[in-house]
Parts: C-alpha cells; sequence; structure tokens
C-alpha cells in the first residue's frame, strides 16, 4: 500500500501536522505551505494535502490559523506623540486591545513614535529593512495620508484602523467606527431629555472624521425638526477651544442660548464644563454635555461625562483577523467594515 493510500493511525490521539503530511504523502513542511502560502503548492499537491486535512479533522493551532507563520510574529504599530491641553487617550485604549487581541494570535505589538510624515515614513522603511515586523496596523488614515500608498506600493501587508476617507475604494483592509451613527444617539438621547436647542462644537472643516460626526448632528437635528442655526463652533480639538467655543454659544440671549451641548471629542467637552463652571452653571442641571469618545478623564471628572463609546475591543478583533487574512494570503471580500458605537450616560447630561 502506498503512503498516499495508508490509513493513518494516531492511536486515537488529536491529528497532527506529523500525521496529515502522512496521510498526503509529503513534507511537513508542504502541510505548512497548504495552510499558510497556499499559492507556493501546485493545485494537485495543495487539493491532496486539503483532502487529507479534511478526512482527518485536522484543526491547526489558532496562531497558525489567523497569522501566517513568520521570522517576527510581529506587528508594527506608530504611536502619535502627546498631545498638549488634550484629554483624548483613545489610542491608549485601542493599543491596550490590541496587545491582547495579537497575543492571542500568537503575535506582539512593537511599537514606534514618530513626529511627522517624513519620520513615520522613515520609521515604517527601517522597521521594513530590518526584517523586524511582519505586518503594520495603521491609525492615521485622514485623506492624503502617504502611508498607505507607499506601504501598498511595497505589497507590505497592513491593515488600517479608520476608513481611507478617499473617493475611490480602498485596496487595503480597513476597520473604523460609526462616528456619524454615535452623535445621532447623542442628539436623540438630548431630545429625549427635553432639550431643543443643542448646540456642535466640533473640529476644522478639513478634517473628514469631524466633518462626519457634524453631518449626523446636522441631519438628527432636522429630523427631529430642530434649528441649528447659530448652534456650530468648528477649531482645534484642544479644552482651551472647547471652552472659548461654549462662551461665545452660551453670549448670547436666553431664547437663542444652547441648553445641550453635543461635542466631536471628550477634550471638547471638557472644555465646555470648565466655561459651564466659570458661569457658575452645572453641566446635568443647566445645561446637558455630550462627549466623544469615553476617555477615562469622562468617567473621573465632576460631573461624570456623558460619552459616546467607541468598541477598541472590537475594532481589535477585527483588525487582527484581517491581518490573519492578509498573511495567510487569503482573498478579502469585504476590505471594509464599519462598527456601531454606543452611548453612556452620566450626570453630565
Amino acid at each position: 500500500m502506498s503512503r498516499q493510500a495508508r490509513p493513518a493511525d494516531n492511536g486515537g490521539n488529536a491529528p497532527t501536522l506529523a500525521t496529515v503530511a502522512d496521510e498526503a504523502g509529503v513534507s511537513r513542511q508542504t502541510v505548512s505551505n497548504a495552510l499558510n502560502s497556499p499559492e507556493l503548492l501546485r493545485p494537485d499537491t495543495l487539493a491532496r494535502v486539503q483532502a487529507a486535512i479534511e478526512k482527518l479533522g485536522y484543526s491547526p493551532n489558532r496562531a497558525a490559523r489567523n497569522l501566517r507563520t513568520r521570522a517576527s510574529h510581529l506587528v508594527g504599530l506608530r504611536v502619535d506623540p502627546a498631545v498638549e491641553d488634550s484629554a483624548n487617550a483613545l489610542m491608549d485604549r485601542f493599543v491596550h486591545s490590541l496587545v491582547e487581541s495579537t497575543k492571542e494570535a500568537g503575535y506582539h505589538v512593537l511599537l514606534f513614535s514618530a513626529d511627522g510624515e517624513e519620520e513615520a515614513t522613515n520609521g515604517y522603511d527601517e522597521l521594513l529593512r530590518s526584517a523586524a515586523v511582519d505586518a503594520f496596523v495603521v491609525t492615521d488614515t485622514y485623506r492624503g495620508n502617504p502611508h498607505a500608498a507607499w506601504l501598498a506600493t511595497r505589497g507590505v501587508p497592513f491593515v488600517a484602523f479608520g476608513r481611507p476617507w478617499g473617493e475611490a475604494p480602498a485596496r487595503h483592509p480597513w476597520v473604523d467606527v460609526d462616528g456619524r451613527a454615535g452623535v445621532m444617539l447623542a442628539v436623540d438621547h438630548l431630545v429625549a431629555r427635553g432639550h431643543r436647542r443643542i448646540a456642535w462644537v466640533g473640529w476644522q472643516k478639513g478634517s473628514f472624521i469631524g466633518e462626519d460626526r457634524r453631518g449626523g448632528w446636522v441631519d438628527r437635528m432636522h429630523e427631529h425638526g430642530l434649528s441649528t442655526s447659530r448652534l456650530s463652533a468648528r477649531g482645534d480639538d484642544t479644552l482651551e477651544f472647547g471652552a472659548r467655543a461654549a462662551q461665545a454659544l452660551l453670549d448670547v440671549t436666553d431664547e437663542d442660548r444652547p441648553t445641550g451641548f453635543a461635542c466631536a471629542s471628550d477634550t471638547l467637552a471638557m472644555g465646555v464644563l470648565r466655561t459651564l463652571d466659570e458661569l457658575g452653571l452645572r453641566a446635568g442641571r443647566d445645561a446637558a454635555v455630550v462627549g466623544f469618545d469615553d476617555s477615562i478623564a469622562a468617567q473621573v471628572c465632576t460631573p461624570a461625562l456623558t460619552s459616546v463609546r467607541q468598541p477598541l475591543e472590537e475594532v481589535a478583533v477585527e483588525v487582527v483577523r484581517y491581518l490573519g487574512e492578509l498573511l495567510a494570503h487569503r482573498p478579502i471580500p469585504e476590505p471594509g467594515r464599519v462598527l456601531a458605537p454606543s452611548l453612556v450616560v452620566r450626570a453630565s447630561s
């Protein structure tokens, strides 16, 4: 009886890479290639190995199933420098979630810092030249950012946290959170609490993320039959601007004064809280304030801040799932996924 036809005998134990190789009449490396780099095998060899896997009920371990076995088992991630006058620690939460998800897949995250586009590109290049990483997670996905194109032209596997915001469909996989829907949740909540004059404190027009969130405020306000006239302020994502914006929006006649504030970030919302306090007003009693991101600061400030929470744990799981597909050279029919946020209600509203 040939090796190919001889039935496997594991003595009742779970099948292994070796027993699959024996059943298919190939080497262990060939079985590994069939699982992780099928493009390296001839079609008839690949079919034979797949038949043996199915017959024996072989299930590779999670690391091999999710991420292709390579030299470093490291995923690179750029971290931005700390921002002054900001309460946003969103990326801290995401990094923690990503570390946990990649660890379950048998990988680890390698962080590198870079200030500016040129320094960031040099960082990607240095890690690639040293073969220190197998893939990247990219978080700076603003429109026109050169890093995605730079990685794509070099055939480097990467997944983005954040949609590309370009006119043409992205060729790389990405995961994002529906900021527009999150702001709609905030407006619905404030309307349900009886507010009709709800102001928007957001980012400058050049921010596609900011405009997407502002669009949620505009559309939901109009759906509720409410005006948005003279109720919007745009500026930098800082506590100082949030405070100035609230001061300007409140410095009107009583009938035009907003009683609720929906903000593009927790940082801006903290600025609004500061102005309310300086004016002798209390959030949750005299005015309602809702932030975005559900930062640690939102949970510990006084009064605690109602905020839209991004499902970063789920984002990390989806990012790692896409990495697994990329590194195993499997097709990705849907290169992008948008996840739904939730609203965490606290005393400020």
